[in-house]
């Protein structure tokens, strides 16, 4: 047998154990983020952690019309939409690292 080969097999697992490594502990830091997203200018605020659940929602009072309730509903949507969003954004920018150049499908 090509001695040479193992040597590049072997090469190639460390590579790999050392990859899911870093790949965990990406995971891990991701999951004690918190992303922030807000719609009407601010007017609303939702706060999600990197497990994707809601840990604040913050809406200024000068939004809170008793007579417009559909606007702030519309409101408290679009801000968790856009904390999902960058949530996401920011999971694939630091999964994306580790797939770089590899056609894994269902890969981040």
């Amino acid at each position: 047998m090509n001695r040479g080969g193992m040597g590049n097999m072997q090469k190639m697992m460390k590579q790999m154990q050392k990859m899911q490594k870093d790949m965990a502990k990406a995971q891990e830091e991701l999951v004690v983020k918190t992303i922030e997203g807000s719609a009407g200018g601010g007017m609303v605020t939702v706060t999600i952690n990197g497990n994707k659940e809601v840990t604040d929602v913050i809406i200024k009072p000068e939004v809170v019309d008793p007579d417009d309730i559909e606007m702030l509903q519309d409101l408290v949507l679009a801000a968790t939409n856009d904390a999902l969003k960058k949530m996401d954004d920011l999971t694939n920018e630091t999964m994306g690292k580790f797939t770089k150049g590899m056609n894994l499908p269902g890969m981040f």
